[in-house]
């Protein structure tokens, strides 16, 4: 059993994860987009004394990499989003959802620096980027180990994040099964991970020992790790899993979103449709000769009239 939970089932979750999104990738690469369709908010540029946005309707391959930039970033479109209620009335009233792109922004950066620190178990000697990235999170020095505020942060982003779900009504409606699932597994793998740290210690050695020999192809089994370590990579793996066939790989999609990596310059240029093919056209001049006699004979108006013809 430890030998299926320790080597089989994470390769098996690694292979998973590489075909799908190799995969996903593939089929979103070679999807053919004819025709700029990127979303827009802004002014697109034409006369040149006519300010134009450059990053909200971009034009040009920079204005394009800014917005990609800050919409990868700083989730750019989710800060600018509203909501809506129905209020007493009937009123319906737009308003700001700032906290939403807070708890979005906390969530994913928190789970990119712990991916990040994760690295230190498959690289020795660890790099010294790895090594600031590790001090600057632990800045605050709370505790022995020492919180990392990441830590702290995507709790908290994960619960704010369920709890959205459950407290609005609308939200609640259109939730799947699965967008809970996601949650709920990340959080397992949080709550996992921070008991590892600061209640049930393991031997770091042997789990980094665990993880290069599983990345040179050479697995051996940890020795004293305990029964959490395994539970956590076990969540890890069904994470890895399942992430090419859930929303999570909009982490990928976003960079081959026609709707936000193509410039809007179809006021410059024409952009012609492949998929056009000559094909057989019978003209209405062709029509008309082919059928006058029946037509007049109906009483329907033809453009010439039977004299021409016969001449």
């Amino acid at each position: 059993m430890n030998y299926l939970f320790a080597v089989v089932i994470p390769y098996a979750a690694a292979i998973v994860f590489l075909v799908g999104v190799v995969r996903r990738i593939a089929i979103w690469a070679s999807a053919p987009v004819p025709f700029r369709i990127p979303t827009t908010c802004g002014q697109q540029h034409s006369l040149p004394w006519i300010p134009s946005g450059r990053l909200d309707n971009p034009h040009s391959a920079l204005g394009v990499f800014g917005r990609m930039a800050l919409e990868i970033l700083c989730f750019r479109s989710l800060f600018r989003n509203t909501r809506t209620d129905l209020n007493a009335g009937p009123a319906l009233v737009y308003g700001s959802d700032k906290w939403l792109w807070l708890g979005a922004l906390a969530f994913h950066w928190s789970l990119w620096i712990i991916v990040i620190r994760h690295l230190r178990f498959f690289l020795e000697p660890e790099p010294r980027w790895i090594l600031s990235i590790r001090s600057l999170d632990g800045f605050f020095q709370i505790g022995m180990p020492v919180l990392f505020a990441t830590d702290a942060l995507i709790v908290a982003a994960l619960i704010y994040l369920f709890a959205r779900r459950l407290w609005d009504r609308k939200l609640r409606y259109i939730t799947l099964a699965a967008d809970y699932f996601v949650l709920l597994l990340i959080g397992a793998i949080a709550a996992t991970g921070l008991l590892m740290r600061h209640i049930y210690k393991v031997d770091l050695q042997q789990i980094k020992d665990l993880a290069m020999n599983l990345a040179r192809f050479h697995p051996s089994m940890p020795q004293g790790v305990g029964l959490i370590f395994y539970i956590h990579l076990f969540l890890a793996s069904a994470l890895l899993a399942y992430f090419p066939f859930s929303k999570l790989m909009h982490m990928g999609g976003v960079f081959l979103s026609p709707t936000r990596n193509l410039a809007n310059n179809s006021r410059r240029r024409r952009h012609r449709n492949p998929w056009n093919y000559e094909v057989p056209v019978h003209t209405y001049q062709e029509y008309e000769d082919e059928f006058r006699q029946v037509m007049l004979a109906a009483g329907l108006p033809v453009e010439r009239d039977e004299s021409i013809k016969q001449e």
